[in-house]
């Protein structure tokens, strides 16, 4: 019964709200339709008010233009004329307004065209008799004044602006009383809808008073119901934020756990070779240079990846230029050869007219050659590797279906096996670092993440499209560059003798790791250059300040105190001249920013080999 009457009082309230409400919207939609009479009535009263002060105006220009003929008549003083010019001038001016201000009124758009053609008329004849008088025919003026006809034309106007202003004063009257009336309504309106809404006030108080009491029992209720469900999302909240920490464990694990068992593996070559080595260095020379052998290509295997490791996180120093992608792979056929192998069968697809390319020319051929071996592996029994190139065009929509895809023109470059292809969860983590299908030591897992960071901190972008049992293809698109491509080599190439130093060249070499230092220093003395050393970069200012003569600053880029960039700028001070070459390990801002080599700088990473430096020293020495 209680719940029937707390319905049924409920029904009431809501009833009378609405009619409350609706009786409000009633009142301030009469309001603004009163307001909006009141405001036209308003704006026809200064209609009138603007026409008759427009007429009154056209009436004193002519008499203005008037004036000026008849004083410069009588006394011929030039003077008397700027009236006459100022009345003539602005007249057809105001004569325009005029008729703009009469055009809801046909008897008074009318009457504006009469005044307007007894105006202008007007106008002319003092023309006349103004004419006469300054090619000095005075008495003829003054015969044209006499005869009468500027008079009655003045008088035609006069009479045509007094009607007008007579029947702009009836409408005056009736506008000001309608006004006067919309007034008088909208405030007893006003009036009415005030007692509505003091009306409706008071009862939604008291309908809210009654609202507020049952709120508040349910608001208890709801506060119960929210704590509770804030602490089972803070429990959520802490097991999804384990989840993730795990997750990033478990990504890291992996990383490391990769790094950890290929460099664990490269160190056991080069450790137990040396050692092995060192024990047959005396008794048995041959196979002690064996040894040495082994120990290098496990060194190099190391650097090679933490090269990749640096390209995977797109932190590799890249020198980007203008490269002919054509070129490039053309001249990577015989490479191909002796990689691929003879039971597969290498095509080219060369584009006619394509767009040079800017990007890190070795770079990009060490991207093609790791998608041939990859190509190659997923082909056992043999099949068609073919590299495509071409220009392309990715638009907004396929940017907006891409994260970092930013749109624009780009040279592709496809690689397509028709080899045992991926299914669709592999394409998913095929860039991952250290993710292999292939058996255990057939991969380390880093060819695609080095191929996908690389392109990547080049600006470009990567797509895999593979279907299993078909074959695989994997699209590089390059960023275009406008200009002409480089023609020079990629390669390096393998001169059968080291380019040696010629004359008495001087490098002075600074590096903070010792052993590192004396490598270096030792290597260059090796091939013939006059080498003096610094531990640090105070320690190479001081060189530079007593040794009479350097050609060339070799320099580390990591050091304590005074990094290498900083120090090439101050010796360069001391000598403009000079010629610097940087090496480093690893460097994030130093001669790298956006991933990218500053332009003016020669660079050479470690670890390097004795033929890399001999070659890039002598490149850096005999550079213009």
């Amino acid at each position: 019964m209680a719940v029937t009457m707390e319905t049924t009082r409920t029904d009431r309230g809501l009833i009378a709200l609405i009619l409350g409400f609706a009786l409000v919207v009633t009142a301030i939609l009469g309001t603004l339709w009163l307001f909006r009479e009141q405001r036209d009535a308003q704006q026809w009263v200064t209609h009138t008010l603007q026409l008759q002060e427009q007429l009154s105006t056209v009436r004193a220009r002519l008499q203005d233009a008037e004036t000026g003929q008849r004083g410069y008549l009588v006394t011929r003083d030039p003077v008397y004329l700027q009236p006459y010019f100022d009345g003539r001038r602005r007249l057809d001016g105001d004569l325009v307004t005029l008729s703009s201000l009469v055009a809801d009124n046909p008897v008074q758009a009318r009457a504006a065209v009469q005044l307007a053609q007894c105006a202008r008329a007007r106008i002319d004849r003092l023309t006349i008799g103004l004419e006469l008088a300054r090619t000095d025919q005075f008495d003829r003026a003054s015969e044209a004044v006499r005869v009468g006809i500027g008079k009655r034309l003045m008088d035609r106007c006069r009479a045509l602006i007094d009607a007008m202003k007579a029947r702009e004063s009836r409408l005056l009257t009736e506008r000001v009383a309608a006004l006067a009336s919309w007034s008088n309504w909208l405030t007893a309106w006003l009036l009415v809808s005030a007692g509505a809404v003091f009306a409706l006030a008071w009862f939604a108080t008291r309908d809210a008073r009654r609202r507020a009491r049952a709120a508040l029992d349910a608001g208890n209720a709801l506060l119960a119901a929210n704590q509770q469900l804030t602490e089972e999302a803070a429990t959520r909240a802490e097991a999804e934020a384990k989840v993730r920490q795990m997750q990033k464990l478990e990504s890291i694990g992996q990383l490391t756990g990769g790094v950890a068992h290929d460099f664990n593996n490269m160190l056991a070559i080069v450790i137990g070779s040396l050692d092995m080595a060192r024990r047959r260095l005396a008794s048995d020379p041959e196979r002690a240079r064996h040894n040495l052998d082994n120990a290098m290509e496990g060194a190099e295997r190391a650097a090679q990846l933490t090269q990749r490791l640096l390209a995977f996180s797109r932190q590799q120093p890249l020198a980007p230029k203008a490269v002919d992608a054509n070129k490039l792979v053309g001249g990577m056929s015989e490479l191909l050869r002796r990689t691929i192998g003879e039971n597969i069968r290498v095509e080219t697809v060369l584009a006619g007219g394509l767009w040079s390319a800017f990007i890190d020319g070795p770079q990009l051929e060490n991207a093609v050659l790791n998608l041939c071996v990859n190509a190659r592996d997923a082909m056992p029994d043999g099949g068609r590797l073919t590299i495509e190139t071409a220009c392309t065009h990715l638009d907004d929509c396929y940017a907006a279906a891409h994260n970092e895809v930013t749109p624009g023109q780009y040279v592709m470059v496809s690689v397509t096996d028709t080899g045992t292809g991926m299914p669709p969860e592999v394409i998913e983590r095929a860039f991952d670092p250290f993710y292999t299908t292939k058996g255990v030591g057939k991969g380390t897992g880093l060819g695609l993440s080095q191929v996908y960071g690389f392109v990547k901190q080049s600006g470009g972008h990567v797509k895999i499209y593979s279907e299993p049992g078909v074959g695989t293809t994997v699209k590089l698109y390059i960023p275009r560059h406008f200009g002409d491509a480089d023609t020079s080599a990629t390669g390096e190439g393998d001169p059968v003798d080291l380019p040696r130093a010629r004359g008495e060249e001087v490098i002075l070499v600074v590096e903070d790791e010792e052993r590192v230092r004396h490598m270096s220093v030792d290597t260059l003395r090796e091939l013939g250059y006059v080498v003096v050393q610094a531990a640090d970069a105070n320690q190479a200012l001081t060189v530079l300040t007593i040794q009479p003569r350097i050609d060339l600053l070799f320099t580390d880029i990591v050091m304590p105190d005074m990094n290498g960039r900083v120090l090439s700028d101050r010796a360069r001070e001391q000598r403009p001249e000079l010629k610097i070459l940087y090496t480093t390990g690893y460097t994030r801002n130093a001669i790298v920013h956006n991933g990218m080599l500053d332009h003016d700088v020669a660079f050479i990473a470690k670890p390097f080999t004795v033929q890399q430096l001999a070659m890039k020293v002598r490149e850096v020495l005999d550079a213009a």
